[in-house]
């Protein structure tokens, strides 16, 4: 059987006030070892990947202005991401749901990637707590259209030419990211 719908919920972490120097952690090819949560009972959906970015700063006071430090840390929620591996009858559909699924990664990778060059290219000042949110807030609600965006496209990888259009982007978009 086909699977169906396969989606992600990218779950922004709480804005923090915690200790922290700007980090960021190398991109991460998903595999089967990765979904390591229970599958749902859900005729539709065989995979789902949970992804959470948590947006941390320490601000000290610089003359007329704030400095941030920013700890923003993508994570891959192995144990709330699952893949029905009952219904992937297939090597093949294996590689199709895990290259979905990577889409989704990329999406959060993206967001974080974005996330990192705004801040850095931010002057903060007395009201930093409201800037910094409306960043994070911003980016944020930026990424979660274009997760449902391609989820809508691909029809959840159901259409194969719009998921090879959307691998073009992804990998296209990893290529030619800016730098930190």
């Amino acid at each position: 059987m086909k699977p169906g719908f396969v989606r992600l919920i990218c779950l922004a972490a709480l804005f923090l006030f915690t200790a922290g120097s700007t980090w960021a952690q190398g991109f991460h090819q998903l595999t089967i070892d990765d979904f390591k949560g229970e599958p749902r009972n859900d005729q539709y959906t065989v995979a789902y990947t949970n992804c959470s970015i948590g947006f941390h700063y320490q601000a000290h006071r610089e003359k007329n202005y704030y400095m941030l430090d920013f700890n923003i840390v993508l994570t891959m929620n192995n144990y709330k991401s699952w893949m029905d591996k009952k219904r992937i009858t297939t090597n093949e559909l294996l590689e199709e749901v895990l290259r979905h699924e990577q889409g989704h990664y990329t999406i959060a990778y993206m967001e974080q990637q974005e996330l990192l060059r705004a801040v850095g290219k931010t002057v903060f000042y007395a009201d930093y707590q409201r800037v910094a949110q409306a960043i994070f807030d911003r980016i944020d609600a930026k990424y979660k259209q274009l997760n449902l965006d391609y989820d809508a496209d691909t029809q959840h990888m159901q259409n194969k030419a719009q998921q090879i259009s959307w691998n073009a982007y992804f990998k296209k978009r990893l290529t030619y990211m800016p730098p930190d």
